[in-house]
């Protein structure tokens, strides 16, 4: 059995795989850490200013034959590999009882020893594309973004800026009344100036538990869509979160829609005309699944060709995925 020594990292790390720097835009609940090893003790003390020394792997530890050690080094590689500071080791493959089931134990860290030694545990699936973290599934594999990629590219059809090609796809999922979203607007508008070879789309995901007006709000961005083209989606976007607050009562987001519509050259009757039909809440819908069906939880939160990204995450981190991502799908910036 592995005992660990460095504190088990937060699910959070495996979601994003590296934006340990910005933990708060996940909210999934942390396993609890290993029991730790008699013959270590835990860092304590002033942070290490050199990279951490990991224990010599224990060949006992390793009693699964999948995943490989070589799959999951590039399947960190492939998460990781953006950041040239980021180090780790594969510490253990562990049999479960359940067959098929392998138990994965990694220890990271840092060539500058800024970030605390961490270990992160998951759980391999027989299928070999997918991995348990806490409560949440992830790809997995050498390269893990690929089925998720293809999905975007066959069914994110929401309006979008940059180029028709969807070599390079960016797809933001967002909703209208989410204060986040709003403040991920900035990111967005950095990516158009920075990557206008990218196919940069707006995905409506419209939290309606907790944010009553996202439903109409989506609505009304179908049809403005539908009527305006992409140009006016963008126009009336851009309207919406300026006046994000009106959406706050019914009266208000009534106002607050015609505005953003009107704003965008549109007519406002015709646009609530259309958002009332079943056609326009099929399209919602549908947007909806293709956000579940990529098990995205949070919003606003990009897919870069695949690969989840929180889209309020710092803009250079940001930048660097997407330049890495680029890179390993061999497609231009």
């Amino acid at each position: 059995m592995i005992r660990l020594s460095v504190r088990l990292a937060g699910v959070a790390a495996l979601v994003a795989f590296s934006l340990s720097i910005f933990e708060a835009a996940a909210q999934q609940q942390v396993p609890p850490a290993p029991a730790q090893a008699p013959s270590a003790t835990a860092p304590s003390g002033p942070a290490p200013v050199a990279a951490p020394v990991f224990p010599k792997p224990d060949p006992a530890n390793f009693t699964a034959a999948l995943p490989t050690k070589e799959t999951i080094n590039a399947f960190l590689q492939t998460s990781w590999g953006y950041d040239e500071s980021r180090i780790w080791q594969v510490q253990g493959i562990l049999k479960t009882s359940v067959e098929g089931i392998s138990k994965v134990v990694v220890f990271v860290g840092d060539k500058t020893g800024k970030m605390k030694p961490t270990a992160l545990l998951f759980f391999a699936l027989p299928d070999g594309k997918h991995i348990i973290a806490g409560d949440d599934i992830i790809p997995f594999g050498e390269h893990p973004f690929t089925e998720y990629r293809a999905q975007l590219q066959q069914r994110a059809d929401g309006p979008y800026r940059g180029s028709a090609s969807k070599d390079l796809e960016i797809v933001e999922f967002a909703d209208f009344q989410c204060p986040h979203c709003k403040e991920a607007q900035a990111n967005m508008e950095k990516l158009v100036v920075d990557f206008p070879n990218a196919r940069i789309v707006f995905q409506l995901y419209p939290l309606e538990k907790i944010h009553p007006a996202s439903r109409s709000a989506a609505s009304y961005g179908v049809c403005v869509t539908k009527q305006g083209g992409s140009n006016a989606f963008f126009q009336f976007a851009s309207a919406v979160f300026d006046g994000q607050d009106g959406l706050a009562t019914t009266d208000g987001a009534t106002l607050t829609l015609n505005s953003a519509v009107t704003k965008a050259g549109l007519d406002p009757a015709k646009i609530a005309t259309c958002a009332a039909t079943p056609e326009t809440k099929a399209a919602v819908d549908a947007s909806v699944k293709l956000a579940l069906d990529l098990n995205i939880i949070q919003v606003p939160t990009l897919m870069v060709n695949g690969r989840n990204v929180p889209a309020n995450a710092p803009y250079e981190t940001i930048k660097q995925i997407v330049v890495y991502q680029a890179k390993l799908d061999g497609v231009a910036q």
